[in-house]
């Protein structure tokens, strides 16, 4: 790039799609400049360190692994020069009740025994289940997601629509799955990943099939040393790009002129910019830090967005070796259909919630002292819940107690560190929206051209990237929408 197309390029938040579009613009030759609210890098998968334990904050599923690849490789590097990753072999486990758990297996030949053993015959549908979501993956991962989602025309090529059947866009992934199972246990073993996405399998397109493919046929990996050190290697790619970071910057306000966002303002001064990029949450940059004028979505627009999940989190430092635990563990023991409305249709702290704990001590003894256990526990619950003292700690008691009968063993006794975190602490550190964990639900309403944009259609210079833009929640995604970004605003400069 010429030193006369060289920008001052600003970007809000270095979690991982501010991450992604912060090297990727550098890389083009801009001057790029992260500004971050918190002492660290990682927005949702910040760290933080007691008592000898060390705590990844959010994301603990590692999949898609071609994506974390794929991205490394743009900048002449591998995953392996930042991290060390391992194959988890059982991939999880799930429990449905007492003396009741399911281990999934990370060979296709040991689903395929896995699902014979519940259902006679299934192996052969799982195949085929399995071969239809590898094409939904090749073509959504590999090509949708990488789409800015600013025109229909983008979508309008002859291999989407002859493969749009194929895609089952239209179809809703619970009748989906269906067609080929009818196994109680099974059903909740290919609905589980759906929750990642934010909406109930009844409203989640067929097409999101393609997360059986990435859980079962790319499997579930651990980078050790945890799920920070992928930020760590992110961070350090972005600044051999010559990217620099303003950690403790918290962004105030954002100065507007002709149609130019021209100023940011944080609480330790105020910064000139040719372009911005706001990877903070969508609604909190629009809503708080543009001026009215600049605003393309209204307050309503907002509260009628379908969000994710929140979350109920407790960090727990473990005195003693734990048995009966995977890494990751999938707690079914409750009623999902129930909990589901509790989250999505009639929203209120649920009766009895599933769960999922991962101990992941048991695969890296970095994470925790000697002899001891490190357990992330997460509730996923409604956004714009209420959280207090009383309510976690009624739910932490709750969860304990079925975790403790369902491992048969004593835990509570052990506990010697315990951090609760919900609604108040994802808005307090993050700015999310009614305290939402993982954005906007991949609804069909909320898919590509009907999410927020990532381009602003009132700022000639105003991007977005992250979970509430293109193409969506999860960690694979958000680093995708960095590269979207990035893409985005080298095109348009071409034409300035």
């Amino acid at each position: 790039m010429s030193l006369n197309n060289s920008k001052n390029i600003f970007v809000i938040g270095a979690g991982f799609s501010g991450l992604a579009a912060s090297a990727c613009l550098a890389k083009q030759g801009h001057r790029v400049t992260v500004l971050e609210k918190n002492e660290m890098a990682g927005g949702r998968a910040k760290l933080f360190k007691s008592d000898g334990f060390v705590f990844d904050m959010g994301p603990s599923w590692y999949w898609m692994p071609d994506v974390f690849e794929k991205y490394f490789q743009l900048f002449g590097k591998s995953t392996s020069d930042f991290y060390n990753l391992k194959r988890l072999n059982p991939s999880y486990r799930v429990f449905f009740g007492e003396d009741d758990f399911m281990d999934i297996p990370a060979s296709e030949e040991g689903l395929y025994d896995l699902f014979e053993s519940h259902e006679k015959g299934s192996s052969k549908y799982l195949k085929k289940f399995l071969d239809e979501a590898k094409f939904k993956y090749e073509v959504g991962v590999n090509d949708l997601v990488y789409r800015p989602g600013r025109s229909i025309t983008e979508f309008l090529d002859w291999r989407l629509l002859l493969g749009v059947l194929k895609l089952d866009v239209f179809n809703s992934f619970h009748q989906y799955i269906r067609k080929y199972f009818k196994n109680p246990k099974l059903l909740q073993l290919l609905e589980f990943p759906v929750l990642f996405l934010g909406a109930k399998p009844q409203d989640t397109p067929a097409l999101y099939s393609l997360m059986n493919y990435a859980d079962m046929s790319l499997g579930t990996w651990y980078p050790m040393g945890g799920m920070h050190k992928i930020v760590e290697g992110m961070q350090k790619l972005a600044e051999n790009e010559g990217v620099i970071f303003l950690f403790n910057h918290n962004v105030t306000g954002i100065e507007v002129e002709n149609n130019l966002a021209k100023r940011i303002t944080t609480n330790q001064g105020t910064f000139n910019s040719d372009i911005i990029v706001g990877s903070a949450d969508y609604n909190h940059v629009e809503q708080a830090l543009l001026p009215a004028s600049s605003r393309v979505y209204s307050d309503d627009y907002w509260q009628k967005r379908v969000m994710a999940p929140s979350s109920l989190i407790f960090y727990l430092g473990i005195s003693k070796k734990l048995k009966n635990l995977l890494h990751h563990n999938l707690f079914f023991d409750q009623d999902f259909g129930k909990h589901a409305i509790e989250i999505y249709d009639h929203p209120q702290w649920p009766t009895n919630p599933l769960f999922y704990v991962s101990c992941p001590s048991l695969t890296d003894n970095s994470v925790a002292p000697e002899g001891h256990e490190n357990l992330f526990i997460l509730i996923p619950v409604a956004p714009g819940l209420a959280d207090t003292d009383e309510i976690k700690e009624k739910y932490y008691h709750l969860v304990m107690d079925r975790l403790e009968k369902l491992t048969k063993q004593s835990i509570k006794d052990a506990v010697i560190y315990k951090r609760a975190y919900a609604h108040k602490d994802f808005i307090a550190d993050y700015n999310a929206f009614k305290g939402n964990a993982y954005g906007l639900a991949n609804t069909l309403m909320q898919t590509a051209i009907l999410k927020p944009s990532l381009k602003s259609k009132k700022l000639n210079n105003f991007y977005y990237t992250g979970q509430l833009t293109v193409p969506g929640p999860g960690v694979p995604p958000s680093i995708i929408s960095g590269q979207v970004v990035a893409k985005e605003i080298s095109k348009d400069l071409k034409f300035l």
